[in-house]
């Protein structure tokens, strides 16, 4: 990620209403499985984002896409809130829809709502209602008009967190007015790999084989180099329309893998983003017929795993004398590396292995401009002498919600004593 400029208006949870003549993404089918910008209408619409993929029954396609495309804004005041939370892996998406009777601006005027928490791998049959409380909105880029995505988060009928509830420990940490005051900001890079459905092989990869070495693919060009574009620059779009803070996408080292950034974002947004734009793109490979994997080491070998690097700043770092707060920060880090390392992320040792751009799992490092390194701090940071500092370490798969929480917890609330703090320095050579 480049630099961290400023915080998203996003950040109040608060969206705009949506005009009237916005467009849905809907489902369409063609032998190619791309994805296009529909051009009917008049130049007032906004983009319709189109999957499109094989399908004999032509007919049936076009009766069924006129009716998921149907706008109707100008037919009832009712919307169609898509309740999202995450399931009992901790990684899985799960959604289901609720119609509500008018237009809404903020997540406190939505109803709590419950779920089977057996079917999700988080209740026991016996007792199986979990309670949906909703924390965050966006727009909808598949229904369009007011409907709205809503980001939740899972509690017991008393009103306990579930213990996959991730998010709730992470608002706490937030709230501290230490934190608060230093209104912590995030970039974070999301990798992933997309897959064929049949084979789980890479998009692009010749079935059983392999494509030639490494090289050619990153940010690359060419129906021989790039793979799903026409996936990463739909879910560009949509973010964009749904109004979480995506900040660019570009190819992967490893052919077949792609990355977006979101950010910066403040404190607990960050988290709500990132889940977002993941069940965005879960929706967007549902549609293309492509598998979505966050594996941090979806192919073993001379390939590069997928990381989802998280670049943190707080006030005090991004003002002047900012990077001896940051040098402080890395030696509070390098302190804590195993509780991050067990954070950060499912099968995250197979990835950091201390090659293909990555620090060793087992050695905390720390460089300027250094990509092999667990915290590399950006050359113009250096320069300057503030800025931010960049954890290399996290999983593609890691929780933002932990990884984000961890971090102002670590750097801003959680002091060593002053022998571990001279130890670290000098093993570091970060004289602080």
């Amino acid at each position: 990620m480049a630099q961290i400029l400023a915080p998203s208006t996003q950040w109040q949870m608060r969206i705009t209403k949506n005009p009237a003549n916005a467009s849905p993404m809907t489902a369409k089918m063609w032998s190619s499985l791309l994805l296009k910008q529909n051009k009917k209408g008049s130049c007032k619409s906004s983009a319709k984002f189109r999957v499109f993929a094989v399908k004999s029954d032509n007919s049936t396609v076009n009766r069924l896409e006129n009716l998921l495309s149907l706008d109707i804004t100008p037919y009832t005041d009712k919307i169609i809130a898509e309740y999202i939370w995450i399931g009992g892996s901790g990684i899985d998406l799960r959604s289901k829809s609720r119609t509500i009777p008018k237009p809404v601006e903020h997540p406190s005027e939505l109803p709590k709502w419950n779920y089977d928490g057996s079917s999700t791998g988080q209740a026991p049959g016996e007792d199986s209602e979990v309670i949906l409380y909703p924390q965050a909105i966006f727009k909808d880029p598949f229904r369009g008009g007011n409907n709205i995505l809503v980001i939740c988060d899972t509690y017991t009928p008393a009103g306990e967190p579930i213990p996959t509830n991730k998010r709730h420990r992470a608002a706490e940490i937030f709230s501290n007015k230490k934190v608060a005051d230093e209104v912590p900001w995030y970039g974070i890079e999301q990798e992933y790999t997309l897959l064929q459905t049949d084979v789980k092989w890479p998009l692009g990869w010749p079935v059983g084989g392999y494509p030639g070495p490494q090289g050619p693919y990153y940010c690359a060009a060419g129906a021989d180099k790039s793979f799903g574009r026409d996936i990463s620059d739909a879910h560009y779009k949509a973010c964009l329309y749904a109004g979480i803070n995506v900040s660019g996408t570009n190819g992967e080292v490893m052919p077949g893998q792609w990355e977006y950034q979101v950010g910066p974002s403040v404190g607990i947004d960050a988290g709500d983003h990132i889940w977002c734009s993941r069940y965005i793109l879960e929706r967007i490979t549902e549609q293309a017929g492509v598998v979505l994997s966050l594996d941090p080491k979806p192919i073993e070998g001379d390939w590069n795993g997928a990381g989802c690097h998280t670049n943190y700043s707080t006030k005090s770092m991004r003002e002047d004398g900012g990077f001896e707060v940051i040098k402080k920060a890395i030696l509070n880090l390098s302190l804590r590396h195993k509780e991050h390392i067990s954070a950060y992320g499912e099968g995250n040792e197979r990835r950091l292995t201390g090659k293909h751009e990555t620090a060793s799992i087992n050695t905390f490092s720390w460089g300027v401009a250094n990509r092999g390194c667990s915290i590399r701090v950006g050359r113009e940071t250096e320069q300057k002498g503030k800025g931010y500092l960049e954890d290399r370490r996290p999983a593609s798969n890691m929780d933002p919600y932990i990884v984000t929480a961890l971090l102002a917890e670590t750097t801003l609330l959680w002091e060593p004593t002053l022998e571990a703090e001279a130890l670290a320095a000098q093993k570091l050579a970060l004289n602080v």
